[in-house]
Protein backbone atom coordinates (compact mmCIF):
# COMPACT_ATOMS: atom_id res chain seq x y z
CA UNK A 1 0.00 0.00 0.00
CA UNK A 2 1.22 3.19 -0.90
CA UNK A 3 0.75 6.27 1.28
CA UNK A 4 0.06 9.54 -0.33
CA UNK A 5 2.66 12.46 0.19
CA UNK A 6 1.04 15.68 1.44
CA UNK A 7 0.79 18.75 -0.60
CA UNK A 8 3.02 21.30 0.88
CA UNK A 9 2.92 24.66 -0.18
CA UNK A 10 4.78 27.79 0.41
CA UNK A 11 2.81 30.30 2.31
CA UNK A 12 2.38 32.67 -1.03
CA UNK A 13 1.43 29.45 -2.79
CA UNK A 14 -1.21 28.44 -0.32
CA UNK A 15 -2.74 32.11 -1.08
CA UNK A 16 -2.73 31.85 -4.75
CA UNK A 17 -4.91 28.93 -4.27
CA UNK A 18 -7.60 31.39 -2.69
CA UNK A 19 -8.39 29.41 0.09
CA UNK A 20 -7.29 32.51 2.28
CA UNK A 21 -5.52 35.99 2.11
CA UNK A 22 -1.78 35.54 2.26
CA UNK A 23 -1.97 38.03 5.32
CA UNK A 24 -4.06 36.33 7.33
CA UNK A 25 -1.76 33.12 6.89
CA UNK A 26 0.88 34.49 7.84
CA UNK A 27 -0.99 35.96 11.18
CA UNK A 28 -2.15 32.47 11.68
CA UNK A 29 1.57 31.23 11.17
CA UNK A 30 2.69 33.59 13.56
CA UNK A 31 -0.27 32.70 15.65
CA UNK A 32 1.13 29.00 15.43
CA UNK A 33 -2.39 27.59 14.26
CA UNK A 34 -1.16 26.26 10.76
CA UNK A 35 -0.08 23.04 10.22
CA UNK A 36 3.33 23.49 9.28
CA UNK A 37 6.99 22.54 8.57
CA UNK A 38 9.94 24.42 8.72
CA UNK A 39 12.56 24.14 6.44
CA UNK A 40 15.20 26.59 7.52
CA UNK A 41 13.36 29.88 7.58
CA UNK A 42 10.80 28.66 5.06
CA UNK A 43 7.25 27.55 6.48
CA UNK A 44 5.69 25.09 4.37
CA UNK A 45 1.82 24.80 4.79
CA UNK A 46 0.33 20.81 4.73
CA UNK A 47 -2.54 22.05 2.60
CA UNK A 48 -4.69 19.14 2.97
CA UNK A 49 -4.66 19.51 6.89
CA UNK A 50 -5.21 23.11 6.67
CA UNK A 51 -8.04 22.61 3.95
CA UNK A 52 -9.43 20.07 6.74
CA UNK A 53 -8.99 22.52 10.03
CA UNK A 54 -10.97 25.20 7.93
CA UNK A 55 -13.85 22.22 6.91
CA UNK A 56 -14.48 22.22 10.64
CA UNK A 57 -14.81 25.38 12.13
CA UNK A 58 -18.35 26.09 13.08
CA UNK A 59 -17.95 29.79 13.79
CA UNK A 60 -18.41 29.20 17.16
CA UNK A 61 -15.21 31.25 18.03
CA UNK A 62 -16.99 34.22 16.54
CA UNK A 63 -17.23 37.62 18.85
CA UNK A 64 -21.21 37.92 20.85
CA UNK A 65 -23.08 40.70 19.39
CA UNK A 66 -25.02 41.67 16.31
CA UNK A 67 -22.01 42.76 14.26
CA UNK A 68 -18.90 40.50 14.27
CA UNK A 69 -17.12 44.26 14.06
CA UNK A 70 -18.88 45.09 17.77
CA UNK A 71 -19.72 48.55 15.28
Amino acid sequence: MKDKKPTMLTVRETAKTGILPEHALRLLLKAGKLPVIYVGKKAYINFEKLCEQLSQLDGSDKPEGDDAYGY
